[in-house]
């Protein structure tokens, strides 16, 4: 963009150069608000594990989880091609080649981060049934002390998962000079090419987002 020199001055014109980046979206709203949601209510419910005043609303986050977990499910069984149980499961049918690989001194590295994302995920998930049942049985008091402790443990090896799976992020993006966040924030990729999904899918978002906040704060 040029800015005439006729309409430099000191209190006004700003030019602004404006570059546009052709994007593609990858990840559709439903998704990206079911992972947030998802990591808002662990983190809610971790920082309020160890208080009795804010035992309402860990308990509260932690039902939440555990139905947003359902969601996820039915969600990888009848949602699009990218969020299917069967694609993510497909991102680890190269972990036996890769190990195969690193004894013979060819295993791609770039393939190694790639399992170590999907293997990320898939830790998260599995440990989520377990904390919330473990979490609604100590609530309910069915057990003794024992099952508090085993809800401990597993929300500290559920928060072990999610660190782990946020450097794998941080990471792989300095590794590869691009954000991997960036399609779970925004659902867009840069680059040139037809979008992978074909709905947005905002209105289902939307009635995620008016559910969960009604359990919240009035459930």
């Amino acid at each position: 963009m040029f800015c005439p020199q006729s309409t430099w001055s000191a209190a006004s014109c700003l030019c602004v150069m404006s570059v546009l980046v052709p994007t593609r979206r990858t990840v559709d709203a439903f998704t990206r608000t079911l992972h947030a949601l998802m990591a808002l209510s662990f983190l809610g419910a971790y920082l309020t594990s160890d208080s009795e005043f804010f035992k309402p609303v860990h308990v509260s986050l932690g039902y939440t989880l555990g139905g947003l977990l359902a969601a996820r499910v039915l969600w990888g069984l009848l949602g699009p091609r990218h969020a299917r149980w069967s694609a993510l499961w497909g991102k680890l049918r190269g972990m036996a080649d890769w190990f195969q690989g690193l004894r013979t001194g060819q295993a791609s590295w770039r393939q190694a981060q790639n399992l170590y994302m999907a293997s990320s995920v898939w830790v998260i998930l599995l440990a989520i049934a377990p904390v919330v049942l473990s979490g609604y049985v100590t609530d309910q008091e069915w057990t003794g002390d024992w099952m508090g402790e085993v809800h401990e443990f597993l929300g500290n090896f559920m928060l072990f998962a999610v660190l782990a799976h946020i450097f794998g992020v941080l990471l792989i993006s300095v590794l590869r000079k691009r954000n991997l966040a960036t399609p779970m924030l925004t659902g867009l990729v840069p680059g040139t090419g037809p979008d992978l999904i074909q709905s947005n899918h905002g209105f289902l978002a939307i009635l995620l987002l008016v559910a969960v906040f009604s359990f919240v704060f009035w459930g």
